[in-house]
């Protein structure tokens, strides 16, 4: 089958680790089954692997890619799980053991992948292949952070810290959906321009005094932000934190977190249960993800280029 490949890594030149062509088929242990690939989606994961984060040496080659849509292997339209846990365990991203998809087996940039029949979530026939191909990842982890780490209730005022990944643009557009109070920072006038588009109430450059407190920051960037995530947040709100793409160690002023009782909660994906309610939520809803360009895997390199060059508003979709 052909698929998209981390033969090595480089922390200083990840993309010359990316290889393109024929693997084998997926072996298919007991309690897994196989899903033919429709579509998958690109996302900071993919990129880490090939820097070397996250990846053990001795498990390369293996083929990328943790989110995928497609038909299983009876025939039923699916989005696939990447999170891979043991079955004993109740919340799969709490698991000590859990691994996400291309971490310990081969992901979704190919043909065809291998995953645990219990994995699979239906995807609901108002949903295409593309858009659901955004979900498992940046899509579930937006939904996790607002909803049950936020506690965000219609009305509040959220603020999303750069805005243009998938996760921050899933952030906006589910919150608007929701009936919160979207605000959001970029450095880039262009994606504030088109983070009003999507739904933003309010947008601003990246640590600019905000007009008011929030009631919950969302933080996908880390050090570079960090510091006017915590003077942004109200006392008592909530910085929700899944990521640090501009760095992992980043100062705190303590006093700040204590003497106003502000709440650093860290969340981490989303289980199964709550992918298929983010399904069936953006079907009610006719939410959409934000698809910056659609490319057949043969192209992958492309997709990966304009990650690593920050060169995107939302998602990379692959078809197969």
């Amino acid at each position: 089958m052909f698929a998209v490949t981390a033969s090595q890594t480089d922390p200083d030149d990840p993309l010359s680790g990316l290889t393109l062509g024929e693997r084998p088929d997926p072996a298919v242990p007991d309690g897994w089954t196989t899903v033919s690939v429709r579509a998958a989606s690109l996302n900071h994961h993919d990129l880490w692997t090939l820097k070397g984060v996250g990846i053990r040496q001795d498990r390369l080659p293996i083929v990328l890619g943790c989110d995928a849509a497609g038909v299983d292997a009876d025939g039923r339209e699916v989005i696939v799980h990447a999170v891979i846990g043991t079955p004993v365990h109740g919340d799969e991203t709490l698991d000590p053991k859990r691994s996400l998809l291309s971490e310990v087996h081969d992901g979704t940039f190919a043909e065809k992948v291998a995953v645990p029949r219990g994995n699979l979530v239906p995807k609901p026939a108002g949903l295409s292949f593309e858009d659901a191909a955004c979900l498992p990842t940046a899509w579930l982890t937006a939904y996790r952070m607002l909803f049950e780490k936020a506690e965000a209730e219609p009305g509040a005022t959220v603020l999303v810290q750069g805005v243009g990944g998938g996760v921050a643009t899933a952030l906006i557009a589910m919150g608007r959906a929701a009936g919160l109070r979207m605000w959001a920072t970029s450095r880039s006038a262009d994606k504030r321009e088109r983070a009003l588009e999507l739904g933003a109430d309010r947008v601003f450059e990246s640590g600019a005094t905000l007009p008011e407190r929030v009631d919950a920051v969302m933080e996908t960037v880390g050090l570079a932000t960090w510091d006017h995530s915590l003077g942004a947040v109200r006392p008592g709100g909530r910085v929700v934190i899944s990521g640090a793409t501009s760095g992992l160690v980043a100062p705190t002023k303590l006093a700040q977190v204590f003497f106003q009782q502000k709440s650093i909660i860290g969340s981490t994906m989303g289980t199964r249960e709550q992918l298929a309610r983010l399904a069936v939520f953006l079907d009610q809803t006719g939410l959409r993800p934000v698809i910056d360009r659609v490319l057949p895997l043969e192209r992958a390199g492309e997709g990966f280029a304009a990650m690593h060059a920050g060169d995107l508003f939302g998602k990379v979709v692959f078809t197969v």
